[in-house]
């Protein structure tokens, strides 16, 4: 009896312990699989827009030269309005950013006087060009003259092609005269590059003069002159107030 008791009490532990004993869930099993499926498909997704956006830098995108700053010198004759002075010498560092269209020109002030240190946007994009005289502190905006400022590939291309002489081939200087319009309020539109220029300075809009005439003393007072190159000659800017 007592040995049939033993029997019945080992049978009845070993079935409690096979019922402690679960079995794996399918569930969770499954849960991550989902898991590393979903992480999957991220880590691809993002692989796959990062070669996009490669692809498209590179492909389809334009080049964009390393290099884009380019300190000149050029030497210059105005047999027109200085026959006299002989051959004159500009300096002027300029920047060109072709993802962007537009030319940053900074001419410091000239050794031998008679023009003012400048900074100058040409933005393609905007078909605006910006004036910041740095010895009036004032910018003035006028519409981009195509027919005497390079697009930025051109001109990238052309500072490359002198690049192995310090100076630029002796050229010539064409005037251009501007007169004083009206002052702008609304600078942001005038875009993010000439904003970054003129905010916060006094900036007005110029109009072309047709026809260029001479300055008598009087209105000289009220001139000044900017000299610059962005083509294979040079640039004499004179922006006088309004009269």
């Amino acid at each position: 009896m007592q040995r049939e008791r033993e029997l019945l009490f080992n049978r009845r532990l070993i079935q409690d312990e096979e019922e402690l004993v679960l079995p794996l869930r399918p569930k969770k099993s499954l849960l991550n699989g989902l898991c590393c499926l979903t992480f999957g498909l991220v880590v691809f997704m993002a692989g796959l827009v990062l070669a996009s956006i490669y692809v498209y830098r590179y492909y389809f995108i334009p080049h964009i030269p390393e290099e884009n700053l380019f300190h000149c010198r050029v030497l210059y004759e105005d047999s027109m309005y200085a026959p006299l002075r002989g051959r004159q010498e500009l300096e002027e560092n300029v920047g060109i950013y072709l993802a962007d269209n537009y030319e940053k020109i900074s001419v410091p002030v000239p050794h031998f006087g008679g023009s003012d240190p400048a900074d100058i946007i040409h933005d393609f994009h905007r078909g605006l060009t910006a004036y910041h005289d740095i010895a009036l502190d004032k910018c003035y905006v006028i519409e981009l003259n195509t027919t005497i400022v390079m697009p930025p590939r051109n001109l990238w291309e052309l500072l490359i092609n002198v690049k192995k002489g310090t100076y630029l081939p002796q050229t010539y200087i064409i005037h251009e005269d501007m007169v004083v319009t009206g002052k702008v309020h609304n600078m942001r539109q005038l875009g993010p590059f000439i904003y970054r220029l003129c905010n916060g300075k006094e900036t007005y809009r110029l109009n072309r003069r047709v026809t260029r005439r001479r300055i008598n003393k009087r209105e000289a007072k009220d001139c000044h002159h900017i000299r610059h190159f962005e083509n294979t000659f040079v640039v004499e800017t004179v922006i006088c107030d309004e009269a």
